[in-house]
């Protein structure tokens, strides 16, 4: 992947698509391009807040922009798994059974307060996310490429709900919290409300093959060995701090190498630095540690922690 191919075909791309975002979002730009770096990385959302802060609008925003088949299921206790997925039903006429398809059967799905619904229900989404496919009654039945999950969940403490393991957590490759407007912002968003829809406001920019050919386009994005060990290294360090109980798992340095890439390729460049790396950290690792009951009871967040490891682990020097 050339930087000519980056300037001229991917950087436009998304500026498009980030622009049309924001004209239903309103104030949380850096949201809006850590959920675009999630999807050129080919990952899952995750957006921990509380309820009415624009989740869903973002979620409808981003679909509309990328003309992406749109879907939402509100996550509740009696949600099962066959609403997601999809079930057999025999067909008195043709002597044969069909597949009637579930509400994951499209190219952004968003599900709303998983962390209401049952564990069983959770686990048949996640493994969809994972599979890129559904199996019912012993046949699989492919999701669209791209497959794009945005999850929202309520802090816990709301009414009932439930942890999400953390084997379930390491599935989405960013947590994200968008939290409440600004002043200004909040005020932009009175005044537009009224005026049009979504459906009016927001212009479908992209498509679904655009996305495909960032894709493809992230994963060429040269990393040298030393940010590999750097990588590596900052992962090691969460194993070892005297601080954490639970490190970052192997598929969340996975995920931090991912999400480096889409980000050295918003930022116009065919390679990593680390620089990169410490921009998307905290979002990438927040959610797969936790901390051991000494640091919990001294006051100390995730966070802290995550950047006492930043400072400390040593970044090589890249040219650019």
């Amino acid at each position: 992947m050339t930087e000519q191919t980056i300037q001229t075909k991917i950087l436009p791309a998304a500026k498009r698509i980030t622009e049309e975002v924001k004209k239903a979002v309103i104030g949380k730009d850096d949201i809006i391009i850590k959920i675009l770096l999630s999807i050129i990385a080919g990952g899952h959302i995750l957006l921990d807040d509380i309820p009415g802060v624009g989740k869903t609008t973002l979620a409808l925003a981003f679909s509309k922009a990328m003309s992406l088949d749109y879907k939402r299921m509100q996550f509740t206790p009696d949600v099962l798994p066959a609403d997601v997925t999809g079930f057999t039903v025999y067909n008195k006429q043709t002597g044969s059974f069909e597949y009637k398809p579930g509400a994951a059967l499209c190219s952004l799905f968003l599900a709303d307060e998983i962390n209401r619904t049952s564990s069983k229900t959770q686990s048949a989404l996640l493994e969809a996310m994972e599979e890129g496919s559904v199996t019912v009654d012993g046949v699989t039945h492919n999701l669209p490429k791209p497959f794009i999950v945005i999850a929202t969940q309520n802090p816990i403490g709301s009414v009932g709900t439930q942890m999400l393991p953390e084997s379930q957590l390491d599935r989405f490759i960013v947590k994200l919290t968008m939290g409440y407007p600004d002043i200004e912002s909040e005020i932009a968003i009175l005044k537009s409300k009224g005026t049009a829809g979504i459906g009016n406001t927001i212009a479908s920019v992209a498509s679904a093959n655009d996305i495909l050919f960032m894709r493809a386009a992230a994963e060429e994005v040269f990393i040298d060995d030393r940010v590999y060990k750097y990588i590596a290294s900052i992962a090691a360090a969460t194993r070892s701090h005297p601080q954490i109980k639970l490190g970052l798992s192997p598929r969340g340095t996975v995920a931090l190498m991912s999400m480096s890439r889409a980000t050295a390729l918003l930022r116009g460049r065919a390679f990593v630095i680390p620089d990169d790396v410490k921009y998307i950290l905290g979002d990438v690792a927040e959610h797969r540690i936790i901390l051991n009951a000494k640091a919990k009871a001294s006051g100390v967040s995730v966070s802290d922690v995550l950047r006492d490891i930043s400072a400390r682990t040593p970044a090589p020097k890249i040219q650019h």
